[in-house]
């Protein structure tokens, strides 16, 4: 008999979730979502392996809240992708999960009705019906694994995984990416560590076993083959940027000292943009010159982008919400976003 005194002593209850097979069942994986991340996983790995010289761009809002403004924009960047396939493989940012430094709205899975109701069955199953939605377009998807669990769940419908700065060195998500069935981004830290990007490389590439749960939702010995399409994302660090021509010459000589492969990604945010939305065009366009210069190391970048520019407090009243705006980090508009990949494609056709 458990003793309420010794277990669970600040635990208020336990409510059930769907196993990760009632869910796949209620919304399974059709056919044509099943070709789109199958497409994006291949031409993401073949861009790390160099076969495709392309730049792959993770574009998006910092975190999807209204699944009809969000459908709205993938059909966006869709239409957008056909006019840079030459050079930009578009890979839409659907991030549903939010970190918090301290306190405040947690995310689309954790609270899709933001209102601190936190129904995360709710909130899983509409996640899952919006990354259908949109691998049905033909549009591949990335997201944050934010939450060891949720993969299980979702990992059928992501091209692309990032590892934030604030769990890049926690060894419970280094396990998981050891495990995770796409390629894989790993942050450097906060205070602008690459050491930290390069351990979890290292890390994630080798077997791990470790608890987690299966597909009836049976915890479970997890075990890994590895994952070999780990690399570096420099997001800036302690308030200062790490996209310059310099920082990235240090960044691949760490990386040839741990003898990894040079695969760089730049994310024009954070703060390698000084947590200004509006700075990721200079971000961005800095890092299109070192590549039409001849750099061989940069593979992709990630972009915080929405229908309208900046951000917005989540009202009491949800109805008053703009359309379009986030309610996490600032993004820049679309229109800028646009022009922003259309004169990255631009000079891109004339790279070496």
């Amino acid at each position: 008999m458990i003793s309420p005194d010794i277990e669970n002593v600040n635990v208020t209850s336990f409510a059930p979730m769907p196993s990760p097979e009632a869910l796949h069942s209620k919304l399974p994986l059709t056919d044509l979502a099943s070709e789109t991340v199958m497409k994006g996983r291949d031409a993401l790995r073949n861009i790390i392996d160099r076969q495709d010289k392309r730049l792959f761009v993770v574009v998006g809002p910092c975190s999807i809240h209204d699944p009809v403004a969000g459908l709205d924009y993938a059909r966006r960047l869709k239409a957008l992708q056909a006019e840079v396939a030459d050079t930009m493989l578009l890979v839409m940012r659907v991030y549903f999960e939010k970190p918090r430094t301290t306190t405040g709205w947690k995310g689309y899975i954790n609270d899709p009705d933001m209102d601190d109701s936190f129904r995360v069955n709710v909130g899983m199953e509409k996640a899952r019906q919006f990354l259908l939605d949109v691998c049905e377009l033909g549009l591949p998807t990335a997201t944050e694994a934010l939450d060891p669990i949720s993969p299980q769940y979702l990992g059928d419908l992501i091209a692309w995984t990032a590892i934030g700065a604030r769990t890049t060195e926690s060894q419970t998500h280094r396990e998981m990416s050891s495990g995770l069935s796409t390629p894989v981004g790993f942050k450097n830290g906060t205070d602008g560590d690459i050491s930290i990007a390069i351990n979890a490389i290292l890390s994630s590439a080798h077997p791990h076993s470790f608890l987690g749960i299966n597909a009836q939702g049976n915890v479970s010995i997890v075990r890994t083959r590895g994952n070999a399409y780990g690399h570096v994302v420099l997001r800036g660090g302690d308030g200062r940027p790490n996209y310059d021509s310099v920082s990235i010459a240090i960044a691949e000589q760490s990386l040839a000292k741990a003898k990894l492969p040079a695969n760089l990604v730049v994310d024009c945010s954070h703060a390698n943009s000084y947590k200004k939305p509006e700075l990721q065009p200079l971000v961005m366009a800095d890092v299109i010159h070192q590549i039409v210069q001849g750099n061989k190391s940069l593979v992709g970048v990630m972009i915080e982008s929405n229908i309208v520019g900046g951000n917005q407090k989540i009202p009491a009243d949800l109805s008053q919400l703009k359309y379009g705006c986030s309610v996490t980090d600032g993004c820049i508009d679309w229109e800028t976003t646009e022009q922003m990949l259309r004169d990255a494609h631009k000079q891109l056709l004339g790279r070496p």
